[in-house]
């Protein structure tokens, strides 16, 4: 019978950041040290009930414990203002989840993979590359380039979009500076409105996948900051096996600037290639396809037969 998950929490440089921790249900890759930890964060004002916790419980099942979190500001986080999506505060974050998950139980410090889907998939090569001694790497249909994303979105929704994006974002950061409530900017959105993500697949694929009290809202001032993230430009620095799992009909996250990533890892990186959509690695046959191929990675390279111990212990 599976575990139950365990809520945790910990401190993010003064903010409390909420999340989930499974043990694993096997003893296949657990040492005298622990077991391996995958430490896991949702994308662009994604939560954990929005499709992680499947991904969570496979990785479990199959010997690795998992820690899923929330970003300060959204689900079971602290931080104020809510759904404030700030770039530096989730890496911020990601290194404080990981930095906790190796003081947890049975967790072998010195086996942590770090996972992340979309946003947060370009958010663990900078993570990753920062600590240092991360065991492996997951980028799923990952958000390489923000530069590359905003020329996706000139493409398919033209400059009206870009113009009303910066417009609400400066209108946010005057909010901001006035202690003002912020201005709030739809995440999705039908094709011709004004969200961040409008391409054809955005909002019927997200809302397969989030439950029915998501906040389908972010601080606008994001807008302003997406265009000059690149932690794909970062993936030379990779300490680390890494698996970049590529969604070739993505239309949120370039494909491109995914291979172009992939390609500066060099021999670190293992490649995935999907015909799929960006959210139609969440659910169904695809989901069953990636996150098989994520489990037979993580064997792969965590896998070290000299130091297991055997079940039977």
């Amino acid at each position: 019978m599976a575990a139950s998950p365990v809520p945790v929490e910990f401190n993010s440089s003064g903010t409390i950041c909420r999340g989930l921790f499974l043990k694993p249900e096997t003893r296949e890759f657990t040492t005298e040290r622990g077991a391996p930890c995958v430490v896991m964060a949702h994308g662009f004002g994604g939560t954990i009930d929005a499709g992680l916790e499947p991904f969570a419980e496979r990785f479990a099942a199959a010997g690795f414990s998992a820690l899923m979190f929330d970003y300060r500001g959204f689900g079971g986080s602290d931080g104020r203002p809510r759904q404030l999506l700030s770039i530096a505060g989730q890496l911020d974050d990601y290194t404080a989840a990981a930095a906790f998950a190796r003081t947890l139980p049975g967790v072998d410090p010195s086996r942590l993979v770090f996972w992340g889907s979309s946003f947060s998939g370009g958010h663990v090569i900078e993570a990753a590359g920062r600590d240092g001694s991360a065991a492996a790497v997951i980028s799923q249909c990952p958000m390489m380039d923000g530069y590359a994303a905003l020329k996706n979105l000139l493409r398919y929704a033209g400059p009206g979009l870009a113009l009303r994006l910066t417009w609400l974002g400066l209108k946010d950061l005057f909010c901001e500076f006035f202690a003002r409530p912020p201005v709030m900017l739809p995440i999705i959105g039908p094709p011709g409105s004004t969200a961040v993500m409008t391409a054809e697949d955005a909002e019927p694929g997200f809302r397969r996948i989030v439950p029915s009290d998501w906040k389908n809202e972010v601080c606008a001032r994001i807008g302003l900051f997406v265009g000059v993230y690149r932690p794909g430009l970062k993936a030379d620095r990779l300490p680390c096996p890494t698996l970049v799992l590529v969604c070739e009909n993505d239309s949120v996250a370039p494909v491109e600037a995914v291979e172009a990533a992939a390609r500066a890892a060099g021999d670190r990186a293992v490649v995935r290639r999907y015909p799929i959509g960006h959210f139609d690695i969440y659910v169904g046959e695809d989901f069953e396809r990636s996150v098989a191929d994520q489990i037979d990675f993580l064997s792969n390279v965590l896998a070290s037969a000299s130091d297991f111990i055997s079940e039977a212990v």
